[in-house]
Formats: C-alpha cells, sequence, structure tokens
C-alpha cells in the first residue's frame, strides 16, 4: 500500500513539473534603460536594468547583440529603436540633469514573456 502511494505521490508531482514547464502563463516584465552623453561625442552610453529578470539573461548591465558583442548606439534614439526591435514597449522617460550640464535620459519598457520561456532562459 505505501508503494502504491508513493508512487502516485511521484506521479502527480512530476506531472505538476510538467505543467509548469509549458505553462503559457503571461508575465510582464519591466526594464529601466538609462542614455548617458558621452564626453566629446555624439554616441551615448546605454545602460539597462532588468531588475529579477537580470538574473535570467546575466548581469552584466551593457546591451549586446545575438553573437555576445557589445552594441554601440549613435544617440538615444538608436538605442529607443533596438529595443523596440527586441518587442519592449516604451512606457515612460524623463531626463535629468546631471551636474555637469549634461542629461541623463531614463525609459522604462515593457514586455510581456511567457512564463515558459523565462524557464527556458534560466537553464541555459
Amino acid at each position: 500500500m505505501k508503494r502504491i502511494l508513493t508512487t502516485a505521490i511521484l506521479l502527480i508531482a512530476f506531472l505538476s513539473i510538467q505543467a509548469q514547464i509549458s505553462d503559457s502563463t503571461k508575465i510582464e516584465q519591466y526594464c529601466q534603460v538609462v542614455c548617458t552623453a558621452r564626453m566629446l561625442s555624439n554616441k551615448v552610453t546605454v545602460d539597462v536594468d532588468y531588475g529579477e529578470f537580470r538574473a535570467l539573461i546575466g548581469s552584466d548591465k551593457s546591451i549586446k547583440d545575438e553573437e555576445g558583442k557589445l552594441v554601440k548606439f549613435n544617440g538615444v534614439v538608436d538605442a529607443l529603436n533596438f529595443m523596440g526591435r527586441q518587442g519592449w514597449t516604451l512606457q515612460n522617460a524623463y531626463a535629468m540633469g546631471n551636474g555637469g550640464g549634461g542629461s541623463v535620459y531614463h525609459f522604462y519598457f515593457k514586455k510581456v514573456l511567457n512564463k515558459s520561456d523565462m524557464i527556458q532562459k534560466a537553464d541555459k
């Protein structure tokens, strides 16, 4: 009797794990993009804070392409267009002075992901 009960519990646990892996529940993820002008240049430095999602894709705040190379942007709009091509939607934006006469631009983006996609990224 104990063997049947144990087998049943393990089977239920296995099935619930499989259900979680194939979960198509939608999850909203947010990120903050900070663009800072470079000294004596038209280009900008772009840092991204993915929050908790960052642990799934790496802790580096710089943006890299599919080959792992650092992406350099010609300006703020170039960075915004890149995020749009990656499926992120702009939610809010504001600029703050950095004390040196320049501005630091903050942008908040949102992306809707499947829960199972997040599990797969964590496994990689």
